[in-house]
């Protein structure tokens, strides 16, 4: 397996887990300070529901990676020859305008994929895919991964699913970059990236850096800080470790509504 970094081994197993909650989907974050890493392969919802001959072809053509911060993971106008798995940190899907300013275009979390739309279609990828952190990928052949969307029930329901979703979530997107009020588009994006977890808390996990949300918001740093401080100054989010808990929700929808 493909690793920059020596001093760790990655093994790969697909026992069987406990079903995830639905609420909020991951893949356990290795420690730093492991030198021998097992992934459950079942662990990620595109593949937790193969069959053991179809997972056995999966492992036999996945390789895994290993980047640094700041890394490039997928160039824009590279050709595709693999699905790509996120199995720990976060990456950001990014775009350059005419004018070379950076543009995030969505953010990524432990268990999900990408490079299937380019892989589908047989195209280059239309964007850039960079680690926000240190991360570790998985990467399926090409020709595996092509023959699990027609022949896998299961990962062609998820499939299906996704890119559905895939278009509602780039529709919501670029309806949120036309708002003009700037704070409003602030608070309309955590609005958006929002999730609840398993005590029906309100939150968004992994949050992104400040510069981050700002390439996404099309903004400057200082006015998502300024934004974010006055959110937590009217008790309307908590920030926790990676986390921002939206404590009061219906203010949160409120600022959306009037600002």
């Amino acid at each position: 397996m493909d690793n920059k970094n020596k001093k760790r081994l990655v093994s790969l197993t697909d026992e069987p887990v406990t079903p995830p909650s639905p609420d909020i989907s991951t893949v356990p974050v290795p420690s730093k300070n492991k030198v021998n890493l097992t992934i459950n392969l079942r662990h990620i919802p595109l593949l937790s529901q193969l069959n053991n001959d179809e997972m056995d072809q999966v492992k036999k053509n996945l390789t895994i990676r290993q980047y640094a911060r700041r890394d490039a993971l997928l160039q824009k106008g590279a050709g595709s020859d693999s699905l790509l798995f996120l199995l720990s940190g976060n990456i950001q899907v990014v775009d350059l305008t005419d004018q070379g300013s950076v543009i995030g275009l969505s953010l990524l979390s432990p268990g999900d994929f990408f490079g299937e739309v380019a892989l589908i279609n047989h195209t280059a990828h239309t964007a850039s895919v960079v680690a926000l952190s240190e991360v570790l990928v998985a990467s399926l052949q090409g020709t595996t991964a092509l023959h699990l969307f027609t022949h896998a029930p299961s990962v062609a329901q998820k499939i299906q699913q996704h890119l559905a979703q895939k278009v509602q979530r780039d529709y919501k997107f670029r309806s949120l970059l036309s708002i003009n009020n700037t704070s409003k588009r602030i608070f309309s994006f955590l609005v958006l990236m929002k999730q609840k977890n398993a005590e029906k808390q309100e939150l968004v996990v992994n949050l992104p850096t400040h510069q981050e949300i700002a390439n996404m918001m099309n903004t400057s740093r200082e006015t998502v800080t300024r934004a974010l401080l006055m959110l937590a100054q009217q008790g309307i989010v908590r920030k926790d470790a990676h986390r921002l808990i939206i404590t009061n929700p219906d203010a949160l929808k409120k600022l959306v509504q009037n600002a």
